[in-house]
């Protein structure tokens, strides 16, 4: 009766699944059938295997472990700043890798800031290239996302436990023992999880600071293979088993995360005096400063590096932005176009097989989704006229399950409140659309917006296999500059990068929240 109780159609959105999973089940058919027969994997292939597995493992393991005291810190204080603290802690998951990898490189690297402290009391240098310099990497990303997840654990205990606690004379052991340790025995393993499976399909943090063969991820090889050796066959197994992989890390993460079961509570503020102890206090500014240092030390190392190079960018850095935007406009426009009705149709119906199809984006590589794209388009036009907009839709399937996680419980929760009123006021299809659920979706529109056009804006993926010298990307032109060695046109051009990202999601993230609808 639920079901048949909607103003609004789930076609759409099934239309929507569907197309997607046809398009990338036809891309890796594309990439199979051109594989030469006999293809296999070798040793390299399962020495890239090994190091993804260990490097997600650590990054993941790492991640965690030091978001706990991070977010046991943020749950029981309350300052001037906690709330744009928190804010801020989501900057990484924005910010364009490479522009991370720069800033990471300006504090950690071999020239970097460490480094030059750490010799002026005679130590060598930071080695940051390889195993190390990956999972630090991943870690600076992954940190935030943690700490949110872990901190939402927090505050999903009533205000009422910690009352009772308080008035029966617990202190922090007792508090841990009680509340905290069961929190977080229903927390932390999908938290690892989802780092986990978020880390497993690295490429442009291998590609940058790898260091060699060694610290090859499954996705440099499927880049290595289609760039240097062109091997299709091996490329399609690495896939498939990315596939399997990244599929069974979200099966995890979904099985994994459950509650602590505290109940609910009258959404009290939390009171925390089991933590009035200076040492706890001392003990928590460590942790909120130490984290904090983390995040935004290499985020400072990118404007400070970046300002004097900004006057003598060459003109090629200038046309690669423009591209940029043009590729995220495209992107953000595509994303919208599919995760709206899929999140309807998720909302309506459950949303398992619509959501499962928005999660592919996270489990096909990227690369062998843009390379199967070509070769379904070359024999009726050449690929190279269709890179830029080949990397729009790939951008735009990648945030898509972003996007979805953004989109369907709003769309649950005003389908709950306004479907049968809609109904009984014959207000069906485009009008309900139009004066119910998408004016109260638009502050949800402009945050999923704002994060795909940021996702876009700084994807290495794609365009580093099809572009050429006059049609590369921001961020590719900065790994070219890299490359080059021309470390300050590099920073100055991350700088550029950052400035755009950060802009593009502030400017749809308020853009939907103003006269947003209540």
């Amino acid at each position: 009766m639920a079901r048949r109780a909607q103003p609004v159609s789930a076609r759409p959105g099934l239309g929507a699944a569907a197309c997607i999973a046809a398009l990338m089940a036809a891309a890796l058919a594309a990439v199979a059938l051109r594989a030469e027969t006999g293809t296999g994997l070798g040793p390299a292939d399962g020495a890239a295997i090994r190091f993804t597995l260990v490097q997600a493992a650590l990054s993941a393991l790492f991640s965690v472990a030091l978001a706990v005291p991070v977010a046991r810190a943020l749950a029981r204080r309350q300052f001037f700043g906690r709330r744009l603290l928190i804010t801020l802690l989501g900057a990484p998951f924005i910010l364009p890798v490479i522009v991370a990898v720069l800033g990471l490189l300006a504090v950690f690297g071999r020239s970097g800031w460490l480094s030059e402290a750490l010799g002026l009391f005679g130590l060598g240098p930071v080695r940051i290239y390889g195993l190390h310099g990956v999972v630090l990497a991943h870690v600076f990303f992954n940190l935030p996302l943690a700490t949110r997840l872990i901190l939402q654990g927090w505050h999903d205990i009533p205000a009422e436990r910690f009352r009772l606690a308080a008035q029966l004379g617990a202190g922090p052991g007792a508090i841990w023992r009680l509340l905290e340790r069961p929190m977080l025995a229903g927390v932390l393993p999908g938290a690892l999880a989802i780092v986990f499976a978020i880390c497993l399909t690295s490429f442009a943090v291998a590609l940058t600071l790898g260091g060699g063969p060694r610290a090859t991820t499954i996705e440099l090889a499927i880049y290595q293979a289609f760039s240097f050796e062109f091997d299709l066959g091996r490329a399609a197994l690495l896939a498939l088993l990315q596939i399997a992989l990244t599929l069974a890390a979200a099966a995890l993460a979904f099985r994994a995360t459950r509650g602590a079961a505290f109940g609910s509570g009258l959404d009290r503020p939390v009171q925390r005096w089991d933590a009035s102890r200076p040492l706890l206090r001392l003990q928590d500014a460590a942790m909120i400063g130490a984290a904090a240092l983390f995040l935004l030390l290499p985020l400072a190392a990118i404007v400070l590096n970046g300002l004097p190079g900004l006057a003598g960018l060459p003109a090629s850095v200038g046309w690669s932005a423009l591209l940029s935007l043009a590729v995220a406009a495209g992107s953000t426009a595509l994303l919208l176009l599919l995760a709206l009705p899929m999140a309807v149709a998720a909302a309506r119906r459950g949303g398992l097989a619509v959501e499962a199809a928005g999660l592919l984006g996270l489990a096909v590589s990227p690369l062998v989704l843009g390379t199967g794209l070509f070769l379904l388009v070359n024999p009726l036009i050449d690929p190279g006229l269709v890179a830029l907009p080949v990397t729009a839709l790939v951008n735009a399937l990648m945030a898509l399950p972003f996007a979805l996680r953004i989109l369907v419980p709003a769309a649950q929760e005003v389908l709950g409140n306004y479907g049968r009123l809609g109904l009984a006021l014959n207000m069906q299809g485009w009008p309900f659309l139009r004066h119910v659920l998408l004016p109260r979706l638009r502050p949800q529109i402009g945050f999923a917006a704002g994060l795909g056009a940021a996702l876009s804006m700084g994807d290495l993926g794609v365009i580093a296999l099809f572009a050429d010298q006059n049609h590369a990307t921001l961020p590719l032109q900065i790994y070219r500059l890299m490359g080059a060695y021309r470390m300050d046109s590099a920073a100055a051009a991350a700088l550029l990068l950052l400035v755009l990202s950060v802009s593009l999601f502030w400017l749809c993230d308020r853009g939907g929240r103003r006269h947003a609808a209540a």
